[in-house]
């Protein structure tokens, strides 16, 4: 570990994460699965025994952490849906959620296709991302389930830094601030 990265091991694979600023907070560490199979296939394979019996589906946010989820959903055999963070023009008839408060001090909306939505409807869903801090993209993903007429099983995160305001499995604790 340096001044500029954070040393993380899951399984056999160690990882230097650099450090980035985030406003007055500090430098926090970046976890990137993007690029990265090696690290995201051993971050699923430990995830995987955190997924309970009775999910159905797991549902992420774009972008960093699809490649995660698509490791997930071959181990789990459980399919997936992904919520957008940006309007595309491919969208149809989509649910649309505000995120209450984003750790790294930028409001975002959340975008739900309609047809991504129907398949939520009766299922039990797990909630997968990268990295917890607030829970607040967590909490408004949760929505967006229960909107769509699906079930939240649990909250599932590689990494949790900090004191989300939520119940959630996850790997490892990440530092607040470096």
């Amino acid at each position: 570990m340096t001044a500029n990265s954070f040393t993380v091991t899951v399984g056999r694979v160690s990882r230097e994460l650099p450090t980035i600023e985030v406003g007055e907070m500090g430098r926090v560490p970046l976890v990137e699965f993007l690029g990265d199979v090696e690290f995201t296939n051993a971050v699923a394979d430990e995830l995987r025994a955190l997924v309970p019996e009775d999910a159905e589906m797991l549902m992420s946010v774009s972008t960093t952490c699809i490649p995660l989820t698509h490791a997930l959903s071959e181990r789990t055999g459980l399919p997936y849906v992904i919520v957008r963070k940006k309007r595309r023009t491919y969208l149809r008839d989509p649910l649309i959620q505000e995120v209450q408060s984003m750790t790294l001090g930028v409001n975002e909306t959340l975008w739900l296709d309609g047809r991504h939505a129907a398949r939520l409807r009766g299922r039990r869903v797990v909630i997968l991302t990268d990295v917890v801090s607030t829970g607040g993209t967590s909490l408004a993903m949760a929505r967006l389930v229960e909107r769509a007429g699906g079930q939240l099983s649990c909250f599932l995160s590689a990494f949790r830094q900090g004191e989300p305001g939520i119940d959630v499995k996850y790997l490892q604790e990440l530092p607040k601030v470096l």
